[in-house]
């Protein structure tokens, strides 16, 4: 019989790390954009970028939590299931999207919702969310970002952007 030899992630250098945690986020993690209706913002809404990882054990999240320097850890009481959360916009764009920009997801799905994640941190780096004709241009962005079964949305583009006219059937990007 082979021996198998075990690896312990304290003698993981910084690069296998940056890897291991990588990898550990494509299972686990999410790149999410929400909305909160804010009727003293110039727009109404604001848009609120976040990164989690869940999980029932809170030793790697721990791990992610400082490596990446910044997010909080929760608990939640109805089930006990842990919780890294990120939603600070400068952690976000000066932690999080440099650290998977340097150690990046591998599947096509986590690279597309990344990148889709990284281009509405842009657009609000740049203060588009404050506008009407930017919030459109996230929200369009936010509508493809992890699609599929599951995905759950208190609000959607239709309850920001309410169609005009019972004419008007589909909706273009703007540009």
């Amino acid at each position: 019989m082979r021996s198998v030899r075990q690896i312990s992630r304290k003698d993981l250098n910084k690069e296998e790390l940056g890897y291991f945690l990588a990898g550990f986020v494509e299972g686990e993690g999410s790149f999410n954009v929400s909305l909160r209706r804010k009727a003293d913002y110039k727009v109404n809404w604001q848009v609120v970028m976040s990164f989690n990882v869940s999980q029932k054990d809170p030793t790697i999240l721990q791990i992610l939590k400082d490596t990446l320097k910044c997010g909080i850890i929760k608990v939640r009481k109805r089930d006990g299931l842990y919780s890294f959360d990120a939603t600070n916009p400068e952690d976000l764009i000066k932690r999080v999207i440099p650290y998977f920009r340097k150690y990046s997801v591998l599947s096509e799905s986590k690279k597309r919702n990344f990148a889709i994640f990284c281009k509405i941190a842009d657009l609000m780096e740049k203060g588009e969310h404050r506008t009407q004709a930017g919030l459109k241009k996230i929200l369009f962005l936010r509508e493809t970002i992890n699609e599929g079964k599951g995905r759950t949305r208190k609000y959607d583009i239709d309850d920001v952007f309410p169609l005009q006219e019972s004419s008007e059937t589909t909706r273009q990007p703007p540009k």
